[in-house]
Formats: structure tokens, sequence, C-alpha cells
């Protein structure tokens, strides 16, 4: 038995593959079976007088979804879309399916959400989870390469790691405890044994928001770096974004040809990536007309899409102000009321997708932010310890895989570019 994937591997031999029925059409003489096992499709061609009839009467009961082992030889085909066709000479059902809910028609978007464990074997959806996928296995092979250490941060929290109130609460025993928002500073803490490190793993934020960007439930890749400063990071940053971009237009041209992609504006995804100050990004919002953000407010989506549309790569917004931003963000040396920071934000209005900074390395600047923020300085002992004992430079950053599939994919709303989204109203499957 072979997959889908390796028929290129069989042509004029005989094989069979284990499949489901994506669709089906018959002439009266010829059915045209369109089949799917998850590694890609092909359709399977069972001429009437040429196999047994209790094949032609086995194979008219299959409907949409129906599961099968099917027989047949390989031939090339350069007008079939995978470039290869099945001459079907036997099938054997597995199962007749029920009739499938997700039919051709159009569906509204609660209903594929109530049936999203069917509708992810849609084409489209199969094509923005293998995009996923690559996306994944590209940055890590960028972090391998570079010397970068995975690491696994605890789920399970005793407190916030941001500083903010949007914290899912449970108990650990007869302790409080909170779903991770971050690993960063854990992985800060691993940074300091193995130098550069990288935690990926899910985070949760108990926002109450709708918008196409948010999820409640996403995953996170984290890079921490020793001996790192804030120019070298945001170099890291540019770089690893660029080998995944081009990581997908290499190996998923298939899937991008199926979400109807325009692959120019991912072949312009390439290092280095123009930077502008947030005081900077100030000035352009105000000349482009919202005159209402002040200094020292924080950007939303309207300003990021404006910020980006001035751009035809992602942007660095850098140097934001201290008091809006978290309370480990070293300050600028030379401007301490704006931090070494720096947030990408995609093209094409999707917003930021990683956010970065140079960490504060001073054990008493860390004890200040401690009190400024209400921060528990028993709670945060131990982050401390790793400025009191051999603390050096160092940096990181996040970058939000959700997003990033969503823009890689151009996605309208980021419930797509995950399995299982969980949403504000979104629970279930």
């Amino acid at each position: 038995m072979i997959t889908i994937r390796e028929v290129s591997a069989y042509v004029g031999k005989e094989v069979t593959i284990g499949v489901w029925m994506y669709n089906k059409r018959s002439s009266g003489k010829i059915q045209f079976l369109q089949l799917r096992d998850g590694t890609g499709t092909i359709q399977g061609v069972l001429v009437r007088n040429q196999v047994a009839p209790e094949i032609w009467d086995e194979a008219k009961l299959l409907t949409m979804e129906s599961s099968l082992y099917v027989t047949g030889t390989i031939r090339q085909d350069d007008r079939a879309p995978s470039g290869f066709e099945l001459d079907v000479t036997s099938v054997k059902t597995i199962q007749v399916a029920e009739e499938y809910p997700i039919a051709k028609k159009e569906h509204g978007t609660d209903f594929l959400m109530d049936h999203r464990h069917l509708w992810i074997r849609s084409a489209r959806q199969v094509a923005i989870l293998r995009v996923r996928a690559e996306i994944i296995r590209a940055i890590q092979v960028f972090l391998d390469q570079n010397g970068f250490t995975l690491v696994d941060p605890p789920i399970l929290t005793p407190s916030s790691c941001e500083g903010t109130t949007d914290l899912f609460h449970t108990k650990y025993f007869d302790e409080d405890a909170y779903l991770s928002q971050t690993g960063q500073l854990y992985a800060e803490a691993a940074a300091m044994a193995l130098n550069r490190v990288y935690s990926f793993g899910p985070t949760f934020r108990a926002e109450k928001s709708k918008t196409r960007r948010h999820l409640i439930e996403f995953w996170m890749i984290e890079p921490e770096m020793a001996f790192v400063d804030h120019e070298r990071s945001l170099e890291y940053q540019e770089q690893m974004l660029e080998f995944v971009a081009q990581s997908v237009l290499q190996n998923c041209p298939t899937e991008l040809q199926t979400l109807e992609r325009d692959i120019s504006k991912l072949e312009k995804i390439k290092a280095p990536f123009p930077r502008i100050t947030y005081d900077e990004a100030i000035e352009l919002l105000h000349r482009e007309g919202f005159e209402d953000i002040q200094w020292g407010e924080d950007f939303g989506s309207p300003h990021e899409t404006k910020i980006a549309e001035s751009f035809d790569k992602p942007v660095f917004i850098t140097h934001y102000p201290t008091e809006i931003k978290s309370f480990y963000m070293k300050p600028d040396p030379e401007r301490p009321e704006v931090v070494l920071c720096a947030d990408l934000i995609a093209p094409e209005g999707y917003g930021e997708i990683i956010g970065g900074s140079q960490r504060i390395d001073d054990p008493e600047l860390l004890v200040e932010r401690y009190e400024e923020h209400s921060l528990s300085k028993e709670t945060y002992a131990w982050y401390l310890d790793l400025r009191k004992y051999g603390s050096v430079p160092h940096s990181g950053f996040g970058l939000g895989l959700e997003r990033t599939v969503a823009w890689i994919c151009g996605l309208d709303h980021v419930r797509e570019s995950i399995p299982f989204p969980r949403m504000l109203n979104r629970l279930y499957p």
C-alpha cells in the first residue's frame, strides 16, 4: 500500500491506496472518483466495461467521505492537477459514510466552526494546515542552525509573566495558579544556562476581544539570547522571517495555489526590513489623518495597518514609551523614557506578529520596576536571581504563530490558522 504523495514513483504499476471519497461524478460508462488520503488528491477513473459488475455497483454506492481501499494502475496525465491519475481496477469499501453535513453549497461561519472537526478535511483548510506545519518546521530549522536549544517552560504558573490581569485562573491543589501567557521569563532563565534558547508552545490570554487577529489560546515561538543586544535581536528576527517565507514559497507551492495567495508579496520578504521609531510612527499617523493619537498611547489595529501600508515588507517600530511596555524591557540609556524594544508589523493589515526587546539586566532597576508595577518581590524572587548571579545583556522576542500563518496564507481571520480555535465564544468542538 502507498500514499497519494508517493504515486510519481509508481507510474505504470498497480498500487493500493487507502482513501476517502472527496467527490464523484459519472458519465454513465465512466465513474470519476475524486480521492484524498491526507497526503494529496488524485482522480480515480473507473470504466464500466473494464471491471466486474459488482465493483462498478460497489463504487456507485460510495458517498462523499466514504472510506475505501482502491486498487489500480498509476498513469501520468499532464492535464490532471496532480499530474497523475489512477486507472481503477478494484474498490473495497471500508465504510459508506452518512450524508455529509458540509456540502458544496455555502455555509455560514458559525456552522463551519461548529463542524470544524469535519471542515478541516476541505482542500483549503488542508492547505492552511500544511503551510502552518511548514512555518513551524522552518522556524525550528532556522533556530537549530543558529545554535538555539529548545526548552519547555511550564504552562501552569504561580503568577502573571507580563503584569496583566488577563489571566485564566485555576487551582493548583491549595494554591492559586494561572495558565501561562508566555514562556519568556522561564526561557530567560534557560538562556543563562544554555546561551541561546527558544520555547514553543501554547499560551493563553483571557482578553474579551472579537477581532480577526485575536485568539484565546495561541502558540508562541519565543527565543531568548544571552550576550545579545537589541540590534542583534532585530537581525535574528528579520533573518528568521525571511527564512520562513522563502521556505513556504519553495515547499508549499501547491498549497499557496489552492489558497490563491499572491506569492509576489511573499517574494519581497527578504532582510533587511525597514525600521521606524515610535516617534516617527506618531508623525506618520498624524500626516495620514490620525490626529487623535498622542505620544504615549499604544497603537491599535487601524494605526498598525496605516503604518504597514507605507512599506512593502514587514516594518519594525522601535523605542516605544516605557510606560506602555512590559516591566522587564530595558530603557534606552540615552533616553530612559523609551525602551529598547520593537514590534514587527506585517504587511497587508495583519498587524504585529513579533514583539521583542532587550531585557533589564540591572537588579536594582528590576526591583524598581517590581514596585512600579505592583509585582510581588516574593513571587518574582527567582526572576531577580537571574540578575544577581552573573547578569549579562540579553534579549528576546516572541512570534505569534497564528498571526504569522494568517499573513503568509492571506487569510481573512486568524481562526482558520489553527486546527481548533479557541475564541471568546468558541470552546466547541
